[in-house]
């Protein structure tokens, strides 16, 4: 599974993603932290990526334009605000368990993780 973590989570979520055997990187390591969502989304899409992100209304928004416009993207996993952004092994340990029915990866699917 490979997935890319938007700017609003913590580099260190990557790494923690990693120590579980995920393939993860972050928009503050490969420096995309400047990019809005749509660009988020397209660039992880292009690497094949499901993207990671906190930032769960604009990204249902830009999940339902993907339906509306029959765009595809490597999938959409949203951390709700119940997590704290401090809270990486919580966050990492509810990724790592909604990501394991999809071993073939995300694609067009939207996860909604839960604590």
């Amino acid at each position: 599974m490979k997935v890319y973590l938007d700017e609003d989570l913590s580099p260190n979520l990557a790494g923690l993603l990693r120590q579980r055997g995920i393939d993860a990187t972050s928009a503050h390591e490969i420096g995309n932290t400047q990019l809005d969502d749509p660009a988020q989304l397209a660039y992880a899409t292009r690497e094949g990526r499901a993207i990671i992100t906190a930032n769960v209304v604009d990204f249902i928004e830009l999940a339902h334009g993907a339906v509306r416009t029959n765009t595809e993207h490597a999938g959409i996993v949203l951390a709700p605000s119940s997590f704290r952004g401090d809270e990486f092994q919580a966050i990492a340990d509810a990724i790592v368990d909604a990501l394991k029915p999809y071993r073939e990866g995300l694609h067009g699917v939207v996860v909604y993780i839960k604590r």
